[in-house]
């Protein structure tokens, strides 16, 4: 019960720092890709203990505005995707207590954009955001950008007694899709009127 209201405590302290960068992070080494990786897992807590923060599996919710686009990225804590001129980074993630209400989930993101600083300018690695964004109080702190918008869906961690859940979007709901486009899916075709059964004849006296 402590833990989970110290956990809640943070969110509440972290979300007030706005802006605040938690370590040093020149936008100079943005650029450099990852190597591709396996999907994050989350490992089981052992015993009484909750998951540790450099466990913990963040998903994001990523949208282009100009395409409609949207796309689920599954980030370990620490680790960051590029996608694109978009790189996302997450440096921390958490979530109340399955015993604790309202149910809250937070992740400090960095979001940082390739664009020209002004029109004609050469593209350089802009930081466009670092700080909480928070599942159920997205006004809390607002991504802005004209172009793409931010949002976190899950924090996946464990407390103690609760089942391992695995982290979000790890299906093919992951992949880009278009928000509120596309073709709708044809009504299911209306199941055949059962045929009455004949009655067997009557037998001649």
């Amino acid at each position: 019960m402590k833990r989970g209201f110290a956990a809640t405590a943070a969110l509440a302290l972290l979300a007030s720092c706005g802006q605040g960068d938690p370590a040093a992070d020149p936008s100079a080494d943005v650029a450099t890709k990852a190597a591709p990786r396996p999907v994050p897992r989350l490992v089981a807590a052992k015993g009484t203990e909750v998951t540790p923060n450099s466990e913990r599996i963040a998903t994001i919710g990523l949208l282009n505005k100009r395409n409609n686009i949207t796309r689920d990225l599954v980030l370990k804590v620490g680790e960051r995707q590029q996608i694109g001129n978009v790189v996302v980074r997450v440096q921390s993630c958490e979530r109340t207590a399955p015993w604790e209400m309202p149910a809250e989930t937070g992740a400090f993101v960095q979001f940082y954009v390739e664009e020209p600083p002004s029109p004609g300018a050469d593209k350089i690695w802009r930081k466009i955001f670092s700080g909480w964004l928070f599942k159920n109080s997205p006004a809390l702190n607002v991504v802005e950008h004209p172009v793409y918008d931010v949002w976190v869906k899950d924090c996946a961690m464990n407390f103690p007694g609760e089942e391992a859940k695995p982290a979000a979007a790890a299906s093919p709901k992951s992949a880009p899709k278009a928000s509120g486009s596309g073709a709708p899916s044809p009504a299911p075709s209306p199941s055949p009127a059962p045929q009455p059964v004949a009655s067997p004849a009557a037998e001649p006296a």
